[in-house]
């Protein structure tokens, strides 16, 4: 077993299971899914430990991928389906679409970073995962043209609540994301039934806020 197979075991077994996970399917695509493919070469040794990892490229606006075991927690509220299809956005560098793409039929990963979403794609085809398409696209858009959607993953933090988001769900669907609308972050549930949406509050997370996702600078007299 290589020294990156015993850290993803390792992490399973002593950050997403401890972290009350217990989807199977979910724990099998965080096993499945080699988290060090979609780090910088000079950052993998960091791969599997319980961080927001940096994968940006230097000069650029820093992109994260945030913590194993709260993306294991959201992906198993979000009860994704294996005929389901996903939106995750802010992919980053496409951790999260591929640990998506292990669990639903369909998956498309929308990041703002023109150069990162590349390298998402170009690792998602190596990795063989031909269900998912990476597009480059700002967070608060999505992608209506494969819209709507069973499921929607943030990637990251948001300051706004994401309307136009939770306006490509189709009728059931639900959308999981860590809301810094308020303090403590909380990681939160929106669901869709007909035109309502419902939100519940799943657990306390903090994680980096998606670009595009901030919250409009106050005015200062």
């Amino acid at each position: 077993m290589s020294d990156f197979s015993t850290a993803r075991r390792k992490m399973v077994d002593g950050q997403v299971r401890p972290a009350d996970v217990t989807d199977i399917r979910v724990i099998e695509a965080m096993l499945n899914v080699p988290r060090e493919a979609f780090v910088p070469e000079q950052r993998r040794a960091l791969a599997y430990l319980d961080l927001d990892l940096d994968v940006s490229e230097a000069g650029a606006v820093k992109r994260y991928l945030i913590k194993p075991a709260v993306i294991a927690k959201m992906l198993q509220a979000a009860e994704i389906d294996e005929r389901d299809n996903v939106l995750v956005v802010g992919c980053a560098s496409g951790y999260v679409a591929a640990v998506a793409a292990n669990l639903a039929q369909r998956v498309t990963a929308t990041e703002s970073d023109a150069n990162l979403a590349a390298t998402a794609g170009e690792v998602l085809r190596r990795l063989g995962l031909g269900n998912v398409t990476v597009k480059t696209s700002a967070a608060a858009d999505g992608d209506e043209a494969h819209a709507p959607y069973d499921v929607i993953v943030l990637a990251g933090a948001t300051e706004i609540h994401p309307d136009h988001l939770v306006r490509q769900l189709k009728e059931g669907g639900r959308l999981v994301g860590v809301f810094a609308t308020s303090r403590p972050p909380r990681a939160v549930l929106v669901t869709r039934s007909h035109a309502d949406f419902g939100e519940r509050a799943l657990f306390d997370a903090a994680a980096p806020v998606l670009p595009g996702l901030e919250r409009p600078p106050a005015f200062v007299f």
